[in-house]
């Protein structure tokens, strides 16, 4: 086994063990690499099959996705203003529930998924002042503002209650 291959299967390891999502940073640093090598790292092993997901927190094993975490996941479909999405999230998180994802729809590339893992205002503030440093573009810039979001909590009610509070606000698509 060579150098790189004994450090992929450390990183595996490492996410297999962490509880929480790991940056590309915290991952370079515990290798002694570049941040862009660990980026090569995990090209190289979601190509050889493993289900590694990139969240804004970090990187997470497919095994430890939240919506294995839930009781409940609902889906939800948005349209909003781009200004609006904080309150959209903060609506969500503030019920107690996980924004698991965002997806939209791309004319070219089909269905494209973000995953996010916000639970609370921290995480929230913490994804956008991420974003807005680094002059990011958001998935619902490409569509309009149109998007779903996978919604993780503890049960049908709870989600029916940030169904209607979406609603209230008008970031609901209806039927």
């Amino acid at each position: 086994m060579n150098k790189a291959e004994r450090r992929r299967k450390k990183i595996i390891n490492i996410l297999s063990d962490a509880d929480a999502p790991t940056s590309a940073s915290a991952l370079a640093e515990q290798l002694s690499v570049s941040r862009q090598i660990i980026v090569s790292d995990v090209a190289v092993l979601r190509a050889a099959g493993n289900e590694i997901y990139a969240t804004p927190r970090g990187y997470v094993l497919g095994s430890k996705r939240a919506e294995h975490d839930f009781p409940y996941v609902g889906m939800v479909a948005c349209k909003h203003a781009r200004a609006e999405l904080k309150d959209e999230l903060y609506t969500i998180v503030d019920f107690g529930a996980t924004v698991i994802n965002v997806i939209v729809e791309h004319p070219i590339y089909g269905q494209l998924t973000g995953y996010m893992y916000a639970s609370s205002r921290y995480e929230v503030d913490t994804m956008f002042e991420n974003a807005l440093e680094g002059g990011e573009s958001l998935l619902c810039d490409l569509t309009g503002g149109v998007h779903l979001h996978q919604i993780g909590c503890s049960d049908k009610k709870l989600f029916g209650l940030i169904e209607a509070e979406l609603k209230k606000k008008g970031f609901l698509i209806e039927n």
